[in-house]
Parts: C-alpha cells; sequence; structure tokens
C-alpha cells in the first residue's frame, strides 16, 4: 500500500463559479485560477500522484500551457487516473475543505457522489469533510478557499 498527500489553495474572486469536487455551488464568488480552480480536485490529483511516486499536478498539467486554461478538473483526474491505471488503484481518498463560507455541508455528498463516480470507486471509499478557521487565516477572512486531500493506493498484481 502506498499513501499520498495533496494540498492546494486558490483565491475567491467575484465574477467566477465556484466548483468544488466537480460540483459547482452556489455562491457569490467563485475561485481564481488557470484551470477552473477547483482547490479539492487538485488536491486529491497532488494525493494519488503522489502515492504513486508521479511527482505533482504541475508536473502534469503545467498552468503555463493553454491547453489547460480554464479546462474542467475532473478532465485532469481522469487523466490522472489513466497515469497509474496500469499499476495501482485506489484504496480510498480522505479530504478536507477549508471555506469560512460557504456552508459545505450541504454539498458534502453530492461531491462524494461525484469524485467516486470519476475516480470509479465505491462511495464508501470517498470521504469529504469541510472545517472552518473561526475567522483565522486567509479562509477565515473569506479570500480563498483550501483543500487537504490523502489517496491510499495499492499496486495491482501483474501475472508474468
Amino acid at each position: 500500500m502506498r499513501v499520498g498527500i495533496g494540498y492546494d489553495v486558490h483565491r475567491l474572486e467575484a465574477g467566477r463559479k465556484l466548483i468544488l469536487g466537480g460540483v459547482q455551488i452556489p455562491y457569490v464568488k467563485g475561485l481564481l485560477g488557470h484551470s477552473d480552480a477547483d482547490v479539492l480536485i487538485h488536491a486529491v490529483i497532488d494525493a494519488i500522484l503522489g502515492a504513486a511516486g508521479l511527482g505533482d499536478i504541475g508536473t502534469h498539467f503545467p498552468d503555463s500551457e493553454w491547453i489547460y486554461k480554464d479546462i474542467d478538473s475532473t478532465v485532469l483526474l481522469k487523466k490522472t487516473l489513466d497515469l497509474i491505471k496500469d499499476k495501482f488503484f485506489i484504496n480510498n481518498i480522505d479530504c478536507i475543505i477549508v471555506a469560512q463560507e460557504p456552508k459545505l455541508a450541504p454539498y458534502k455528498d453530492a461531491i462524494s457522489k461525484n469524485l467516486s463516480k470519476v475516480l470509479n470507486i465505491g462511495i464508501d471509499r470517498v470521504n469529504i469533510k469541510a472545517k472552518t478557521e473561526e475567522g483565522l487565516g486567509f479562509t477565515g477572512r473569506k479570500e480563498g478557499i483550501a483543500a487537504y486531500a490523502i489517496a491510499s493506493l495499492s499496486e495491482k498484481c501483474i501475472d508474468s
């Protein structure tokens, strides 16, 4: 078994959609980034790549490449799965989204369902937690949203 950790953060800005785990969340601001700025999926990608020993999201999907401009991050997650599919399978992922606003409890199930579908694993293998920082730091001041993820992978048995 192999374990990787991922982290991402993006600034909140008016005029952008707020996408978390591939789910659009109604809010007055969205996350700013080269892609759709889905911090949760970006953290999951980094966790998977880390567990597989394949570097990080910036290595595989650099923000200097225009092909990734405004791309749906679920596409990047599917490409990440393509990188590991021959050698590993995902045991589970565990995630934390850190945001003072909006309240994410009503969306956790939809996010879990979407990620389990994209990752092609059971919903019982995807855990989403939402936390605030009690008004502290940039997330507490409602300037941005952060996400952490841990991925557990196992190597596939390959018959010779």
